[in-house]
């Protein structure tokens, strides 16, 4: 059976790369502009249903889409035993003028999962709006954003006298840029 990713370069879509923000709206768009490069997931923390947690590894990549309209990302995890990437999910989001906000459309095939958004500046924060697949509102939060550093997490509204709960937790830091 043949491996079913494609090597680097090997594959793209017509159109849909960018190599920078739209000129007209680069202010607007930097609030999830400044993500655009590559990250490593240091840390990654997700609460199961037993309350306990399963601590991973990552990578995260961000880039420019649909002549500088939008960023797309894709979330992965760290295989363990073989060291390599594995695709988890990725987000396409674009700034809307008429509502002064993102919204963010996150997918993650492995996991069966599609999650809608509205974001945010909130302070220094970065706060996404939206719904759990319990139907309980639901934050994805970017907060102590730095360009080499920031801290992203998860919380979900459930019953009193739970109130927030921490669902997920990542401390992702920026990759040094390759030598030439």
């Amino acid at each position: 059976m043949p491996d079913p990713e494609p090597a680097a370069g090997a594959w793209e879509v017509a159109g849909l790369a960018a190599s920078a923000p739209l000129p007209e709206l680069a202010p607007r768009l930097a609030l999830f502009g400044q993500f655009v490069g590559d990250w490593e997931i240091t840390e990654c923390r997700n609460l199961n249903a037993d309350g306990s947690w399963t601590v991973e590894r990552g990578e995260l990549h961000w880039r420019w889409i649909l002549e500088g309209r939008a960023v797309q990302d894709v979330w992965s995890t760290i295989d363990e035993a073989t060291g390599r990437a594995r695709p988890i999910g990725t987000t396409v989001r674009f700034y809307d003028p008429r509502i002064d906000a993102w919204h963010s459309v996150w997918i993650a095939p492995v996991l069966g999962v599609v999650r809608t958004f509205v974001g945010r500046a909130v302070g220094d924060e970065i706060v996404l709006e939206g719904t759990s697949a319990r139907g309980n509102p639901l934050k994805w939060i970017f907060s102590e954003i730095t360009p080499r550093a920031f801290r992203w997490r998860a919380e979900e509204l459930r019953e009193p006298p739970s109130g927030w709960v921490l669902c997920e937790e990542m401390r992702i830091r920026r990759r040094a840029a390759a030598a030439p």
